[in-house]
């Protein structure tokens, strides 16, 4: 008897912890005396939504969105309707996260607003999914900047030598890449790719490297840095965009619209479901709130503005994409690029290579600004090592976490492949976009009174429709991408893993120690 009254009380505290929160003051307090520095403004905040949103759908998943892949129909012409469909199921989002960051202007983001709702052991899962979405999504982005910069050294093959504008595939892939190229064009592997005592693949993508060594040097200078940098990437973006708009607009020819949908409504799905991969940007914004100035005010512009501009550019270069080509023959890699050598506009086709590269970069940026500062919240938290939150003193940036994770890219850059890792991105940013609507849901029974510089309308409707699009978007998704749906699990699992072997222990040894 003795010894289950022992176990029940063990399994009460074990349970307990496990839904331990932390008060919304404290967490309020704790963003008073942040060590990191307050310097962004709402243009701020919109530069870096824009240049993670943009660059990610334009560049990198709108061919794929068209014209599909080995698991998924492609939306066609009707990849208009896929960003109308993202964009509503982001805009209730997109609001939910504008109510919580004015009311808990805080870094971490979702896995902040989670640990004052949801209690210490689900705020862990949300972090380590959020560690999904920015870092294997940086690590896409990565890879797409490679192939973008191989293309554009091509345009100088009359002026550099043939070994730098043609340097070989294995420099500049993945082994899984390769192989797959190989397999496609029916090459040897062996001939494309060295072998280390005739049995080990060397294959390294060493422009991936080279970008996230450089972005990693510009962020350890401080934020304010390195937005005016994603500032001069995003305008350089837009410009090119928007000239693509108006030239492209010359060359539309309507009968490429025609199917408008090739594939049905589960290719428009599944069209919007790869969409949603670049709008990881909004939560990005939200993972500053330490670092803006009036959070309050500042956030909803940055996420609201960012929705609104993204979605009229994505549109636009919709329209004009599948006008000017057939949607069958949309190239995935570099979708705008071959557009224009499509209609014979080589000298443009160089022109959009660059701005690609611009705006992939500003991309970069933001994914590896996000990603260091929800580790910092969770290594605050104390369930990361104490080493990683330190804060140099001159630039008040986490500068050993930061390079931590320039090294995770690096690294996940040698094997990821590129469709899959932006597949599993799109579930960690769903998942996170279903828990904020939820956490809204909450936080307005829980707790009514609480001031709300900005407040999500039609509750429960709005957060209850975020719920529905988001999780209809993964439950269809479910049916076609077995690969990814097979990985995101296994990476839940070793997330609560690595909670129950560290975290969990590390955490009551920090409180403990008060």
């Amino acid at each position: 008897m003795k010894n289950n009254a022992l176990n029940t009380k063990w399994l009460k505290g074990f349970i307990s912890n496990l839904l331990e929160k932390k008060s919304i003051d404290e967490v309020v307090e704790t963003a008073k005396k942040s060590e990191l520095k307050k310097t962004l403004s709402a243009f701020d905040l919109i530069i870096l939504g824009i240049g993670a949103v943009v660059g990610t759908g334009i560049f990198t998943i709108i061919g794929s969105a068209i014209v599909g892949g080995p698991e998924g129909a492609g939306a066609g012409p009707a990849i208009i309707l896929s960003m109308v469909l993202a964009a509503i199921a982001s805009i209730f989002s997109a609001l939910c996260y504008s109510e919580i960051a004015a009311m808990i202007p805080i870094a971490g983001s979702a896995y902040t607003y989670t640990y004052v709702t949801m209690g210490e052991f689900m705020a862990w899962l949300v972090g380590w999914i959020l560690m999904l979405e920015y870092a294997i999504g940086n690590i896409t982005i990565a890879s797409a900047w490679s192939g973008y910069f191989a293309q554009f050294l091509k345009g100088f093959k009359h002026v550099l030598p043939d070994f730098i504008t043609n340097f070989p595939i294995w420099l500049r892939n993945d082994f899984r890449s390769i192989t797959i190229m190989c397999d496609k064009y029916g090459f040897d592997v062996h001939d494309k790719v060295p072998f280390l005592f005739d049995k080990i693949p060397f294959a390294i993508n060493l422009p991936a490297i080279f970008i996230v060594v450089i972005l990693t040097l510009i962020l350890v200078k401080g934020v304010r840095e390195s937005t005016r940098f994603a500032g001069v990437m995003v305008a350089i973006n837009l410009f090119i965009i928007s000239t693509f708009i108006v030239v492209g607009a010359n060359y539309v020819q309507p009968e490429n619209w025609t199917p408008f949908m090739p594939n049905g409504f589960s290719g428009v799905v599944m069209g919007a479901f790869l969409i949603f991969f670049a709008y990881i940007g909004f939560d990005a914004i939200s993972t500053t709130a330490e670092e803006t100035k009036n959070p309050q005010k500042d956030i909803p512009i940055g996420i609201l503005g960012t929705l609104c501009i993204c979605t009229v550019l994505y549109i636009g270069v919709a329209l004009v994409l599948t006008g000017m080509v057939p949607y069958k023959l949309i190239d995935i890699q570099a979708p705008i690029a071959h557009a224009m050598h499509h209609v014979g506009k080589d000298w443009f086709a160089g022109f959009i290579s660059a701005g690609a590269i611009a705006g992939l970069t500003s991309v970069l940026l933001v994914y590896q600004l996000g990603t260091v500062r929800i580790l910092y919240a969770m290594s605050r938290d104390k369930f990361l090592p104490r080493n990683l939150r330190a804060v140099n003193r001159k630039t008040r940036v986490p500068n050993l976490l930061t390079w931590v994770c320039g090294l995770v890219v690096i690294i996940g850059s040698l094997f990821m492949d590129l469709n899959i890792s932006a597949e599993l991105c799109n579930f960690g940013t769903f998942t996170s976009f279903i828990i904020i609507c939820i956490i809204v849901l909450i936080l307005r029974k829980t707790d009514p009174d609480r001031k709300r510089p900005f407040k999500v309308p039609f509750v429960p409707l709005f957060p209850i429709l975020g719920i529905v699009f988001c999780g209809g978007l993964i439950i269809f998704s479910l049916k076609t991408l077995k690969t990814s749906s097979v990985l995101f699990p296994i990476w839940i699992i070793i997330g609560v893993m690595i909670y129950f072997a560290y975290g969990y222990r590390a955490h009551r040894n920090k409180n403990q120690k008060r």
